[in-house]
């Protein structure tokens, strides 16, 4: 049985005001439904209910700033409908868009950080080990839990702002170390070596993993010991794409899994798993849907890295993108004013960087008569149903590579 201390009681009763005893109602429903008995506090929040999806998005924002809520906990807001930097890459209903900077207005007026990001993990301020935190957005929820180890349940939409309001979460799920064990083992010691060398085996990675292990926290056992905070974002973006994983363990790479046995909690796992080759190719040739001519290049599913945009600027090495492609890269507005000389030089090459959204859930794309390639496991396992595109997904270099020739270039699954 659910039990409130006597300010939460308040809160719930609306003693703070009807917007902020909403945004308890909805707390509480959660967490009775997680069976939790009592509520948390948290640190920090991260909004996803900021991208809007039709009339109730607007809706439910309108009662919550018209009752006077506010966020009472640092809170950042995910990408939204539109790039208010570059607003001419807008493509869409004249309305809709109307109604989507609504959005992003009535979230702000709620004191929300105006970040438009979907990794808020690349921000200066992120959560440390063991904080407790209400995080929305898939690859956000798996970087926070696996590679910061801050500590967050799967929050969706309205759940997150809920909890921001009101600086609670329920005391249940992947807020306690029982939820936290790994169940599904996947031994990765079988692998060359070498496939690590290219970003592409992370992401294909990160697909085999979370098609076969649903909903279960895998650990990886094998995984090099400098793998980077990009590599291990490809990984938990592209699990939490095709499964639902909410949280991984890199044996001696992420916090929580100095050794296998930490990991596990002394539990034998459900399940163990030996990756072979054969399965991260198979993984590759999934994530393509097509082959045709070349149109579009869409980087950054999850938001790029000023490293990452660096990277595509060195292989690109002055070249011009072909004057037949259209090549997108996705960042974070934060990210874009540190990455400076690089982005100058992207642009200079034509190529178009977007911040404040992403490519697959907003219409920017122009010039789709063919093929879009993408170096974003999530990206290729999300556009086709999104946008009707076509999808070949490859590593960064071949992307380049393509974008540069006006055609598709692949170099097998490794990549560069």
């Amino acid at each position: 049985m659910l039990e409130l201390t006597v300010d939460e009681r308040n809160l719930l009763e609306g003693g703070s005001g009807e917007g902020a005893a909403l945004a308890m109602r909805v707390v509480t429903r959660v967490a009775k439904v997680m069976g939790a008995n009592r509520l948390r506090p948290i640190v920090g929040a991260h909004i996803d209910s900021c991208l809007y999806h039709g009339p109730a998005t607007l809706d439910f924002a309108d009662r919550l700033v018209d009752g006077g809520a506010r966020v009472s906990v640092p809170t950042t807001l995910n990408v939204s409908s539109l790039d208010l930097i570059h607003p001419d890459l807008y493509r869409g209903d004249p309305e809709v868009g109307a109604a989507a900077r609504r959005l992003m207005d009535r979230y702000e007026e709620m004191g929300c950080r105006p970040t438009w990001t979907c990794a808020p993990y690349q921000l200066a301020d992120r959560p440390g080990y063991g904080e407790h935190v209400a995080w929305a957005e898939s690859n956000a929820i798996v970087f926070a839990n696996s590679v910061l180890g801050a500590r967050t349940h799967r929050y969706g939409d309205f759940v997150d702002i809920a909890a921001a309001i009101t600086g609670l979460v329920p005391d249940a799920g992947l807020h306690t170390d029982r939820a936290r064990r790994a169940r599904h083992v996947f031994d990765l010691t079988e692998l060359d070596p070498e496939v690590f060398d290219g970003d592409a085996a992370y992401a294909v990675l990160g697909f085999h993993v979370g098609r076969h292990t649903g909903s279960r926290i895998p650990a990886l056992v094998g995984l090099p010991p400098d793998t980077t905070e990009d590599q291990l974002k490809a990984f938990g973006a592209a699990a939490a794409s095709s499964g639902s994983v909410a949280m991984f363990h890199a044996i001696g790479r992420t916090p929580e899994a100095p050794t296998l046995e930490a990991a596990l909690g002394d539990v034998r796992p459900e399940l163990m798993s030996t990756v072979t080759a054969t399965d991260l190719r198979d993984g590759y040739e999934r994530l393509s849907t097509a082959t045709g001519p070349l149109a579009v290049v869409s980087l950054g599913t999850p938001h790029y890295s000023a490293a990452q945009i660096a990277h595509v600027d060195r292989l690109l090495g002055g070249r011009r993108v072909h004057p037949g492609v259209r090549m997108y890269v996705s960042t974070g507005r934060d990210v874009l004013a540190e990455a400076g000389e690089a982005v100058a030089s992207l642009g200079r090459a034509g190529v178009q960087l977007v911040t404040d959204t992403c490519t697959y859930i907003t219409p920017i794309i122009e010039g789709a008569d063919g093929v879009a390639m993408t170096d974003s496991a999530k990206w290729a396992y999300y556009a086709p149903g999104n946008l009707g595109l076509d999808v070949v997904f490859a590593a960064v270099g071949d992307c380049v590579e393509s974008a540069v020739g006006g055609r598709v270039v692949t170099r097998g699954w490794l990549g560069v």
